[in-house]
């Protein structure tokens, strides 16, 4: 089927050329009206309870030991619709997962105080509460938990898209300098237009992007256009990324939305992002993998084999200790310059969107072979073609004009990585 063929039943979102034109003549996102004194702390999912860089960062943000907590778990389902409910090994929804966070920034990283705001589902009017109201301004810190944004959306935005009371009293915290951590959809929330609400790499490419979900075809790439909470406003976020292969998702919903600028990050790690939305953002690297930005302001989208095409993307993945700087486009790192003189790439890739349909778990994939490449010192290309056929997508990797990479150890970071997504 061509690109510009879809099925009836499914409703196409503005796509394509026409919409990266509109990116290249605006900023990513609007900055904030006025300056942000919180902090946030963006976790890709999956975060080790022992995983002191990002929970302690979150912490130290929210005022160490004196820091007060507001939990929420509202994106999780709630306990009626959990089997193991009656679990506490085992459950997982609002309030087992609620008491599990609590326990976890109390006793295991020291919070002077953290309290369940009991929301969710169940209780979607104790978001107008005054009890809960108050509650939240004694907080210095909020911790959003994983599942699904959509419940997030249900239960702390209004049907016409403002804020509810209880998101309007974190959302005042969170300028007044409370920090806000998130994980998983905690994270996703953080989204301003275009919020990322479920989808396939492979499928992104071959069909593009929706704004309804179609029960036929589950895997679609599929967004809200009124975003999330607008916390981070520096471009698109998508979580779990590397290893669910989410690349070609973030790449697809960006240049058929008009964004220039996307971030993926990682398990287990985080994007600590200070001062927030204003001129002087910095955004750090903690944890154990790391955080693609997809830098699309050079993008071309066309067609190739009858399907859509993006080149000219430049990709930087940055580790640990590494910063970003969204005002001047650019990544540092304090690790040394890594400008190998040996060494060359071997066969082509498969998998590189780690298929969920894929017998073997090639998690990372795409990441493994942009890091083959920048170990490779005697080649400048390497590719991969996608698991999935009819048609076969490839992703083409280049050391181009700005690329740079740096090392340390086994810790590998690079910036400005060319990036080709099409039908070979």
């Amino acid at each position: 089927m061509p690109a510009s063929a879809r099925p009836a039943a499914r409703t196409a979102s503005l796509a394509g050329a026409a919409a990266l034109a509109l990116a290249l003549l605006a900023p990513a996102q609007a900055a904030h009206a006025a300056p942000i004194a919180g902090s946030l702390v963006l976790a890709g999912g999956a975060v080790a309870p022992t995983n002191s860089a990002v929970y302690g960062t979150f912490l130290t943000k929210a005022g160490g030991s004196g820091a007060r907590i507001g939990v929420i778990t509202a994106a999780s389902d709630v306990p009626a619709n959990d089997p193991h409910a009656s679990d506490p090994g085992t459950c997982s929804n609002s309030v087992c997962n609620g008491a599990y966070y609590v326990d976890l920034l109390k006793n295991t990283y020291g919070a002077g105080d953290a309290q369940w705001i009991p929301i969710d589902l169940d209780h979607i009017a104790n978001n107008s509460s005054p009890t809960v109201i108050n509650q939240i301004n004694s907080m210095t810190g909020f911790f959003f938990g994983g599942g699904d944004q959509s419940r997030l959306v249900t239960t702390l935005l209004k049907s016409d898209n403002s804020d509810s009371p209880a998101l309007a009293a974190i959302r005042a915290r969170f300028a007044a300098g409370a920090a806000v951590m998130g994980t998983s959809a905690g994270t996703t929330i953080a989204n301003g237009r275009d919020m990322v609400t479920g989808g396939e790499s492979w499928d992104g490419l071959r069909y593009g992007s929706y704004t309804t979900v179609s029960s036929s075809h589950p895997d679609d790439l599929t967004y809200r256009p009124e975003g999330g909470f607008d916390f981070f406003t520096s471009g698109l976020l998508d979580t779990h990324f590397a290893a669910r292969g989410r690349e070609g998702r973030i790449t697809r919903l960006a240049a058929d939305t008009a964004h220039t600028r996307a971030f993926g990050i990682d398990e287990d790690t985080a994007l600590v992002v200070t001062r927030p939305g204003s001129a002087d953002e910095t955004d750090a690297v903690v944890g154990t993998n790391g955080v693609s930005v997809f830098d699309l302001r050079t993008a071309t989208v066309g067609t190739h084999s009858g399907y859509r095409s993006i080149d000219n993307v430049k990709w930087s993945y940055l580790t640990s200790g590494d910063t970003y700087t969204p005002a001047t486009w650019t990544a540092t790192s304090n690790k040394p310059s890594y400008a190998p003189s040996t060494g060359t790439v071997g066969t082509r890739w498969s998998d590189v969107f780690s298929s969920p349909n894929s017998p073997t778990d090639h998690s990372y994939q795409m990441v493994k072979m942009a890091k083959e490449l920048v170990n490779a010192g005697r080649s400048t290309y390497q590719y991969g073609i996608s698991y999935e056929s009819g048609p076969t997508f490839e992703a083409d990797l280049t050391k181009g004009t700005g690329y740079q990479a740096w090392k340390s150890g086994t810790a590998v970071s690079f910036a400005n990585l060319n990036t080709r997504l099409y039908v070979y």
